[in-house]
């Protein structure tokens, strides 16, 4: 080995260092891109009767600076982090909506209970009569705008699981591609790993975490992916798409379902349980809908449903100034009842809420079990079967916290056949004025006189009286409920979103310290290597000088 040779296997790998030190430079603010180093080692040395004489150096390849413990704990955290803020982006909403006191829900109530007892206090005063009748239509539109903001923000949601569902088959599919990169790359090259591809895919895995919380599987080199309780989103080569859909149960509601593969040998969706969805906006969406939003309407309709059938009740039992029978003060919409899409059952099961007291805030999931019927809230999971022997008994009918099931038009059901039921859901949206001419408020005991007010005085005692929650709670204390579960749901977020927050920090300092550009360090090197490239040159300069000296000598 001569000196020209030697100085070039070090002008080599200073130029390779100097190439990746240039690359990391360049990619300081890359997403995803880790440190990247040259490895080198001696090139040996040859046996001469003066000892070992060094062959100089060689580059063995390109390593990049991971850890893939830190890089896991970091997407971890993103994802939990994406779901807390996709969350709270949703709750905030109606928290601002039902917070302010000093407008709305609260106030409306207050000022139709001021009103119902203007008119107790002076029953034919046609001014406290017509003011109330305001004040109840103004009371109803408030609860109406609450509901259909509340429908609005569902139908966001709908729209909001959809795109990310687009985004998320598109993120699959891209590691797929990755995948056939990296396998070309290291069939072309076995000694080195293409780096660069590695990190793209890694930050592809990282954004897609931020969407759906992602388990990978690797396996020759490639990732294969899956979601919820296991279900395959990227097996090999192949892609297993999710789809947004319509659920079976309830076609207003967008549902995630992944791909399978049929008896027949073509793809199916199947729908997935909402559950399985822990984390990435998607997950936090999911949770915010059957967590919060569900129950905050079903809240809202269960203060519509009673305040409209704890009037009306009273209302009915009085006279108007005419003397004539009281009628319903307000219009209560029906329970919402939605068979399944994939019954084969005709006919329809009815449901209708008989006490308000026992009513409470849950869904029913009804299903024809063997012999019978399975009625089941959602979503605590509660559940109670009915025998057909016993409902014929009692008439096909059967009661669940204050709600009458009737399955006498039901005709023929199959095993497996269901029902979702809804009682208060549309309840708050579907609640109105019955009466509009004030001379039909029925504020007098009947044969009393227009004078009399006991019916007022009773109407006026519903604002504190128990009448919801197994005598737990009066129509006040309905709503504030529904207010203070909204507020603790909101801080809870976000103490959780703040404290992850610093955690994500936290990880990715503890990443960015091992695979992270430090462009101070970098320009060390540039420097280092600088003059190890020009030691180098030197060498070879010294080694023609040699050869032209010996040329000369020889002539």
């Amino acid at each position: 080995m001569n000196l020209a040779n030697l100085g070039l296997s070090g002008l080599t790998a200073a130029s390779n260092r100097l190439q990746t030190a240039g690359h990391n430079i360049n990619n300081a603010a890359t997403d995803g891109f880790n440190r990247q180093t040259v490895l080198v080692q001696t090139a040996g040395a040859t046996s001469t009767g003066a000892g070992y004489i060094g062959r100089g150096v060689q580059a063995v390849t390109v390593q990049r600076a991971y850890d893939g413990f830190l890089a896991k704990q970091l997407v971890a955290a993103q994802t939990q982090g994406a779901a807390l803020v996709s969350y709270g982006n949703e709750i905030s909403q109606i928290n601002n909506l039902f917070a302010d006191r000093t407008v709305g829900i609260t106030p409306a109530l207050q000022k139709f209970f001021d009103g119902v007892q203007a008119v107790a206090s002076a029953p034919a005063d046609s001014a406290a009569r017509q003011e109330l009748i305001g004040r109840a239509s103004s009371l109803v539109a408030q609860v109406n705008d609450a509901n259909a903001f509340l429908d609005s923000q569902r139908g966001n949601i709908n729209t909001q699981i959809t795109t990310t569902v687009t985004q998320i088959n598109s993120y699959v599919e891209r590691v797929r591609d990755l995948n056939t990169q990296i396998t070309v790359a290291r069939a072309t090259s076995s000694k080195h790993e293409p780096n660069d591809l590695l990190d793209q895919r890694d930050q592809l895995v990282s954004e897609l975490s931020q969407l759906v919380s992602v388990r990978v599987l690797e396996q020759d080199g490639n990732f294969n992916l899956t979601v919820g309780n296991g279900q395959v989103l990227l097996g090999g080569n192949t892609v297993f798409p999710l789809a947004a859909q319509p659920s079976a149960d309830d076609p207003s509601r967008t549902i995630v379902a992944y791909t399978a593969i049929g008896s027949s040998g073509t793809p199916i969706t199947i729908e997935m349980d909402e559950a399985a969805f822990k984390g990435g906006s998607l997950g936090g969406l999911i949770t915010y809908r059957r967590e919060s939003l569900d129950a905050v309407q079903n809240d809202l309709g269960r203060l519509a449903t009673g305040l409209g059938m704890a009037v009306n009740e009273i209302h009915r039992k009085g006279a108007d100034l005419s003397n004539a029978n009281g009628g319903n003060f307000f219009t209560v919409g029906a329970s919402k009842v939605l068979p399944s899409a994939t019954n084969s059952a005709t006919g329809s099961l009815g449901a209708t809420i008989e006490d308000i007291n026992q009513l409470t805030s849950l869904d029913y999931r009804v299903e024809r079990s063997a012999g019978g019927y399975t009625i089941t809230s959602v979503p605590n999971g509660a559940s109670k079967t009915f025998l057909d022997a016993d409902l014929t008994a009692a008439g096909d009918k059967a009661s669940v916290d204050g709600v009458e099931f009737d399955f006498g038009s039901v005709a023929t059901p199959a095993i497996g056949d269901s029902w979702l039921v809804q009682p208060t859901r549309s309840a708050a949206g579907n609640l109105a004025l019955a009466i509009t001419d004030p001379a039909k408020i029925a504020a007098a005991a009947p044969n009393t006189g227009t004078a009399n007010g006991d019916i007022g005085l009773e109407l006026a005692q519903l604002q504190t009286k128990k009448v919801l929650g197994n005598n737990a709670m009066s129509l006040n204390e309905s709503f504030s409920q529904i207010v203070n579960k909204i507020a603790v749901q909101t801080q809870q977020n976000g103490t959780a979103a703040k404290a992850q927050a610093t955690l994500i920090q936290q990880n990715f300092s503890a990443q960015q310290a091992v695979s992270g550009v430090n462009l101070d360090e970098e320009y060390v090197n540039l420097t280092r290597f600088q003059e190890q490239y020009s030691a180098a040159a030197r060498l070879i300069e010294v080694s023609s000088t040699l050869f032209n000296t010996l040329i000369g000598i020889r002539g």
